[in-house]
C-alpha cells in the first residue's frame, strides 16, 4: 500500500505541476494555476498520515516507511527548487518571459551553487531522519525499528556523497575557457537599459 501511495504521489506531483503551469501560461490563469501548485505539499500530508495510520494498524515498519520518510524529505528540501525551475522555463516558452538564467559554470560561483544545492540534500536527510524518528518513537520497539533505523544511515550517507561531490568544485574550482564568462549566460535582449545607456557613454567617451 505504501509503495503504491508513493507512486501515486510521485505522478500526482508531477500531475498538478504540469496542469498548473498550464493554467498559468496557457489559458492565463495564474491565480489557479498557483493554487494547483500549492496543493502539491497536500501529497506529502497524505503520505505522512497513511504511513502513521498503517503503523497504528499494527504494520511492522520496514523499507516501505523508510522510502516514504526519504520521499517526502526529497520533496521538502528540492521540491521547491525543481517547481521554480521549471516555471521559469515555462514561462519563457509558453508566457512569453525571457529565457531563464542558468546556474553559473565555472570558478567559485559554481561551487556556491552546489553548495546551495547540497543544502537542499542536507534538509532532505534531516526531514527523512526527523520522520523516521517520530516513527521509532510512535512504535517503541527497538526490536521492530531497525530497519527504519538502517534509512537513516542511507539519507545521511547520500548527503555525505554529495557534499564530498560539491565540495569538490571549491577546491578544484572549473576554469572558464578563454574569453568565457564566468557568470551564468544572459539573453543579450533583456540587458538593463542602464547598463545600454553607460554603454553608449563609454563609446562616446572613446570615440
Amino acid at each position: 500500500m505504501i509503495v503504491a501511495l508513493i507512486i501515486i504521489c510521485e505522478v500526482g506531483f508531477w500531475v498538478l505541476l504540469a496542469t498548473g503551469l498550464a493554467f498559468r501560461y496557457l489559458l492565463r490563469m495564474p491565480r489557479t494555476g498557483m493554487a494547483l501548485l500549492l496543493c502539491e505539499p497536500l501529497l506529502e500530508v497524505v503520505l505522512l498520515v497513511a504511513t502513521a495510520v498503517d503503523l497504528r494498524n499494527g504494520a511492522d515498519p520496514s523499507w516501505k516507511h523508510g522510502l516514504a520518510a526519504l520521499y517526502i524529505g526529497y520533496t521538502v528540501g528540492h521540491g521547491h527548487r525543481t517547481v521554480k525551475w521549471l516555471d521559469g522555463h515555462a514561462a519563457h516558452r509558453l508566457g512569453g518571459a525571457p529565457p531563464p538564467v542558468g546556474p553559473p559554470r565555472y570558478g567559485m560561483a559554481r561551487a556556491r551553487h552546489e553548495g546551495k544545492v547540497w543544502l537542499g540534500t542536507v534538509t532532505a536527510a534531516a526531514t527523512a531522519s526527523v520522520l523516521l524518528l517520530i516513527a521509532m518513537r510512535y512504535v517503541d520497539d527497538p526490536s521492530r525499528t531497525e530497519s527504519l533505523e538502517s534509512w537513516m544511515y542511507v539519507a545521511w550517507r547520500a548527503a555525505g556523497v554529495h557534499g564530498l561531490i560539491a565540495l569538490t568544485y571549491a577546491i578544484w574550482p572549473k576554469k572558464a575557457p578563454a574569453g568565457t564568462s564566468a557568470l551564468p549566460a544572459r539573453d543579450p535582449e533583456h540587458v538593463p537599459d542602464r547598463l545600454v545607456g553607460r554603454t553608449g557613454k563609454d563609446e562616446q567617451q572613446v570615440r
